[in-house]
């Protein structure tokens, strides 16, 4: 596993949440600002436009001399990764649901040292802590905080209705998991403070800095906050 990354300011970007802005360039102002992990998520592209996204995030984060500091993965395309890697990009690892490729194959195929990441809603991830084993997994993704409209169906029931998470979940899951937890779902500025009393390693955000009027100036004050 994995031990050499930095959760605390984590980017989850993809073309459709950056208002036509290049995700390159959305990249590279928020790792300027402080950002520290990076995750391209790409909704209904092909292998090689996210292959092509990947090398031009990794390139802008090379740019600036950060490549060892700041840490980026790609969303569920272990294929993307592979052929990235293949190609030469520098690209760390992947980051995967409950439901896309289970870990252990992407642990298998990427070796000790990427990074594999797991997202689920807190609640399925206290069960995960329980039952299952996490050895080939670097960090939880855990959430949603709030509702978002980037990822509608994150803390949904089987009846339609949105459960978000409380910090005293958070907390807990802090508590009991074995490796570091980042946790996101609309969060906001104002959150951040209670978010990070939770005792978890950092937050992830969308829209608040891709979405944002500047980009820069958004991911500058949640780093400043959380680093506060």
């Amino acid at each position: 596993m994995c031990s050499k990354f930095d959760l605390s300011a984590y980017l989850v970007i993809g073309s459709e949440n950056t208002h036509g802005r290049s995700v390159a360039r959305v990249v590279a102002e928020a790792v300027c600002a402080g950002f520290t992990f990076v995750q391209i998520r790409e909704k209904g592209a092909d292998a090689r436009e996210v292959i092509e996204l990947t090398r031009a995030a990794a390139d802008v984060i090379a740019a600036q001399e950060k490549s060892d500091a700041v840490t980026l993965v790609v969303n569920d395309r272990l294929d993307v990764v592979l052929a990235a890697r293949e190609q030469g990009i520098k690209v760390d690892g992947v980051h995967v649901g409950q439901t896309d490729i289970p870990p252990d194959v992407c642990r298998k195929y990427l070796g000790a040292d990427a990074v594999v990441g797991l997202s689920a809603r807190t609640t399925e991830l206290l069960d995960y802590v329980s039952h299952c084993d996490t050895a080939c997994i670097d960090y939880f993704g855990a959430g949603p905080l709030h509702a978002t409209p980037t990822k509608p169906e994150a803390g949904r029931t089987a009846s339609g209705a949105i459960v978000t998470r409380s910090f005293d979940e958070l907390a807990e899951l802090h508590r009991v998991s074995p490796v570091p937890v980042v946790v996101g779902g609309g969060v906001k500025a104002a959150d951040l403070p209670a978010l990070k009393a939770t005792g978890v390693e950092g937050f992830f955000v969308v829209s608040a800095v891709a979405g944002a009027e500047h980009p820069y100036s958004a991911a500058e004050e949640l780093v400043e906050l959380w680093r506060a």
